[in-house]
């Protein structure tokens, strides 16, 4: 018997320290819960020890979605609206290109010698037939000079010789000389002439080969860095020239088109209508050239199926250098006094694309459209929508069928006659007359004269405090 007391006063021990732990926890739990409950409530509470009864009650409101600004799905929305209109938009392929040159040339040299001057600057346009530089001209003026002199005495010969024929044939008359002198004579003026003939093309190469001691432009472009320096000796046989030039007025640009578009464009090109091209920076924010197409390849390419067209521009303000990447917009039509809405007032859902209408009750309807062509911001509709409707582009991810809605109003710019405050809201189709927006309308009066009190920075905290509060509500 005394062996087991121990053991049973043990597990009674063991007993009570169970309940304990259980009681402890259920302490902790109800805790907790109050903790949770008055962290709520405090929450819903204005932050200012100082608030009034009517201040906590308005922020609890708001927290609440009693605001309309701030307000639940079920509640008035704001939002913003665009009037459907008409316009002419054009159709657009887009692609990317390459810039090319339409003729490039490096300049060499065409005879041998030391380079003694240059007459252009890297980067500069030059006109086909400018001078660009000189070689050393004294190896090629004594060819020209012993040329000169070749010719000097193989024509005294000749006249010489055209003398003794004439003398020759007034003897052959008078019957005082065989005829075969006469003809051997007739022979060398014949000889003496070809000599002559000979001389005068040595004659004209020297004056050749000295003219191009003198290194002009071939064609009329934009210069590259020169390749070489002064007193640098110049060989016919070098691979690298002088300077390049690249024709940059006009300027190509190359890119390619999907064979399915082809019809459209062979279809301008057989009625001679010129197909206007766009040139735009890699970012597609920088118009950089307007040109037209100029001529198209003359087969697809299987690899890619596609088509090469080639187009022209201007490029009197140099915005353009061969090899450039750029995104081309090649215009292949234009639809004339199109329905269009901005893009970003079409949603997309189960039942399709649609647009949310706002009616003169201020309540919107979903009208379902279908999609057209796009350009900028603007897209062509088709369906139960007509010009002059206005259409929600912003605030319609909160809407359905139905619901209300204040359209908010773009506050006018600084300066401007009758500016109110940040923005005016109207309800349906009119906007309030007062200078301070509708959500202010709906406070306390006491707090409503605290909001108009604080400045920008404070009105703005206060503003996201409510938002913060209906937010941890909606949790």
């Amino acid at each position: 018997m005394k062996d087991r007391l121990p053991g049973q006063i043990g597990r009674y021990g063991q007993a009570r320290i169970g309940k304990t732990l259980i009681l402890l926890i259920l302490v902790v739990l109800v805790a907790g819960a109050y903790g949770v409950w008055w962290w709520v409530h405090r929450q819903s509470s204005d932050a200012d020890p100082t608030a009034t009864a009517g201040e906590r009650a308005a922020a609890q409101a708001s927290a609440t979605g009693g605001g309309r600004r701030f307000g639940g799905a079920s509640r008035v929305q704001p939002v913003s609206v665009v009037a459907a209109q008409r316009k002419d938009i054009r159709v657009i392929l887009s692609a990317i290109g390459n810039i090319a040159a339409l003729n490039m040339a490096t300049v060499r040299t065409h005879v041998d010698g030391e380079l003694k001057v240059i007459y252009f600057k890297e980067g500069q346009q030059v006109r086909a037939g400018a001078l660009l530089a000189e070689i050393d001209p004294r190896t090629y003026e004594i060819q020209l000079a012993q040329a000169q002199g070749q010719l000097a005495r193989d024509l005294a010969q000749l006249r010489n010789a055209q003398l003794d024929m004439e003398r020759y044939k007034d003897l052959l008359a008078k019957d005082s000389i065989a005829k075969q002198q006469v003809d051997t004579q007739d022979a060398l003026v014949r000889q003496l002439v070809g000599t002559v003939q000979t001389d005068q093309a040595q004659l004209d190469n020297a004056k050749l080969q000295l003219s191009y001691t003198r290194i002009t432009a071939p064609i009329s472009g934009r210069l590259g860095l020169k390749q070489v320096d002064l007193g640098n000796f110049l060989h016919v046989s070098d691979a690298t020239g002088l300077v390049s030039i690249t024709q940059t007025q006009p300027i190509a640009v190359v890119f390619a088109m999907p064979e399915a578009n082809l019809s459209q464009i062979s279809s301008k090109v057989k009625a001679g209508q010129a197909m206007v091209v766009e040139a735009w920076d890699r970012e597609q924010k920088l118009k950089l050239a307007v040109g037209k197409v100029s001529s198209i390849d003359n087969a697809i390419d299987l690899t890619t199926g596609t088509i090469k067209l080639k187009a022209e521009f201007p490029n009197s303000d140099n915005s353009l250098f061969p090899n450039q990447f750029v995104n081309i917009r090649l215009q292949v039509d234009t639809l004339r006094d199109a329905l269009v809405v901005p893009a970003n007032a079409v949603q997309r859902g189960a039942q399709g694309t649609y647009v949310y209408v706002v009616k003169d009750d201020g309540s919107v309807s979903v009208r379902s459209v279908s999609l057209g062509t796009t350009e900028g911001d603007w897209i062509i509709v088709r369906g139960d929508v007509a010009v002059g409707e206005r259409v929600v582009t912003d605030g319609a991810d909160r809407l359905r069928d139905g619901a209300k809605v204040e359209v908010i109003v773009p506050a006018p710019r600084a300066g401007a006659a009758g500016t109110g405050a940040s923005a005016g809201i109207a309800s349906g189709a009119s906007a309030p007359t007062t200078d301070q927006p509708a959500w202010m309308t709906r406070l306390p009066p006491d707090l409503a004269e605290k909001v108009k009190a604080m400045n920008p920075e404070e009105r703005r905290a206060f503003l996201q405090k409510l938002r913060e509060r209906r937010q941890q509500e909606g949790k």
